[in-house]
């Protein structure tokens, strides 16, 4: 289960591709042919994001601001990149993860 999430697979097979987009669910696996339609997230696997990236992003920024003092400048040019890459690096694996989890627990679900 979290091994397809992380490599964004079908979870149900593990070899379909999750997403039709960047972070569009396939509404059926095109290796076995499985509903993923029911699986969506909506915005579950942002918050999850936002908070462990804020938590990181800003203890390393506090750290930096006490160890280092650099000007303000600097911390504007180096946190706002960090920010982005790591969202975007983090958010569709995050929700491949959700996305398996919800499919593996969700009611009626018989393992195959």
């Amino acid at each position: 289960m979290w091994r397809a999430g992380l490599l964004c697979r079908c979870p149900a097979c593990g070899k379909g591709p999750l997403f039709t987009g960047f972070l569009t669910v396939a509404p059926r696996c095109r290796a076995c042919g499985e509903d993923l339609a029911a699986c969506e997230q909506g915005d579950g696997p942002a918050v999850f994001v936002i908070l462990i990236l804020g938590f990181i992003i800003t203890g390393a920024a506090l750290v930096v601001e006490v160890m280092f003092s650099p000007p303000y400048w600097l911390h504007v040019a180096i946190w706002p990149p960090l920010i982005l890459g790591g969202a975007l690096a983090m958010l569709r694996p995050f929700k491949g993860v959700l996305v398996a989890t919800h499919f593996r627990h969700r009611r009626g679900h018989v393992e195959r």
